[in-house]
């Protein structure tokens, strides 16, 4: 009906405002944590505490002059301009089956809203993001091979062999939530986590799955290339990487399709292992209110995440290459294999 596609549009410009606004917050978190971490001042003339700074950035990054390199041509230039656009659109698209909330039973228009998330029938949830957020390694390949530059190449090609590694870890990871939770619905993954083990214990799956939960967040680093995983940028070796040729917007796409990948891998380690929208002890209220309250649950949760992405980035150095690439195969798959076996044994003998 007229009234559910109103409901729909409604939650995706929502969130999709709230994704875009998330950047130059994150933008900002991370030059002042920076700065921090390293005794500097970090943006402090533009706004209170620099909190202005990423208004002049993007205004600057609107106005600068959009340059194509002369040999990007024919094919290669369709590729070129395609990869950012892929970058944003993937980032975006991949936060629709998130629940951010709990509904219960809310009405709008006298018609309910289906829950706080942008596609609440999408049983397949993390399948669906899975499958579609492994779409966003093809902007880095595309962007490496339609710039026509042997350092934007060598990162594209890095981006491809470092995804294959980690994204099999973090699948596999994965596998012990879905067989205790017995639904690919990440609504489903929430519920099955409220309440408490013993009444004190938050039924989190990071407890008996914290090998899967640690497997899962070093893999999200390398599946969002941030610090110690950034080789398809290393600007030691390869200047900037996939996008050494992109400036002005294009360059800003892929700048910002970084930090909503990290906004939603946030979310992700969130739901999947940190109980979502809810926090055992807290008796929320009903209507509006206890809807509003498990979003600020949830937001706070993955505010903390997302401060921990910044503090790891200024923290550890970069891996070797080849160093990256053991940690993916000799380490990482190993591991999230051991926490599914050790699921099912525990299922088996009634534990979980």
């Amino acid at each position: 009906m007229w009234v559910d596609l109103i409901v729909t549009v409604i939650k995706v410009l929502v969130v999709s405002t709230v994704l875009l606004t998330g950047v130059p917050i994150m933008v900002w978190v991370e030059r002042r944590g920076s700065a921090m971490i390293q005794d500097r001042l970090g943006p402090n003339r533009v706004g209170p505490m620099g909190l202005l700074q990423p208004v002049v950035d993007a205004v600057k990054l609107m106005t600068k002059e959009d340059l194509t390199p002369e040999g990007v041509t024919g094919t290669n230039r369709f590729l070129y301009l395609l990869a950012p656009a892929i970058a944003l659109v993937v980032a975006v698209s991949t936060f629709i089956v998130v629940p951010f909330g709990y509904d219960p039973g809310l009405e709008l228009f006298g018609h309910a809203i289906g829950g706080f998330v942008v596609a609440p029938d999408l049983d397949l949830g993390i399948l669906y993001l899975f499958a579609v957020g492994s779409l966003g390694v093809y902007a880095l390949v595309l962007a490496g091979w339609g710039s026509n530059n042997k350092y934007s190449l060598l990162g594209g090609i890095r981006a491809s062999a470092q995804m294959i590694s980690y994204e099999l870890a973090m699948v596999i990871s994965v596998v012990g939530v879905l067989m205790v939770t017995g639904s690919f619905s990440l609504d489903d993954v929430v519920l099955h986590q409220a309440g408490t083990w013993f009444g004190f214990i938050p039924k989190w799956n990071v407890i008996p799955q914290l090998i899967g939960a640690i497997t899962f967040m070093v893999a999200v680093f390398a599946e969002t290339n941030r610090l110690p995983f950034d080789m398809v940028e290393a600007e030691a070796e390869l200047v900037v990487g996939y996008h050494t040729e992109y400036s002005s917007m294009r360059f800003a796409s892929f700048f910002m399709a970084e930090y909503i990948n990290m906004i939603t891998a946030s979310s992700l380690i969130v739901v999947l292992f940190f109980g979502g929208w809810t926090l055992p002890g807290i008796a929320t209220p009903g209507g509006w209110l206890g809807a509003l309250a498990t979003i600020g649950i949830f937001a706070a949760k993955v505010a903390f995440f997302l401060w921990f992405f910044v503090w790891v980035r200024w923290t550890l150095p970069r891996f070797r290459f080849d160093q990256l690439m053991a940690l993916g195969w000799k380490w990482m798959i190993p591991l999230a294999v051991l926490n599914f076996l050790w699921v099912g044994v525990a299922m088996a003998l009634g534990y979980l």
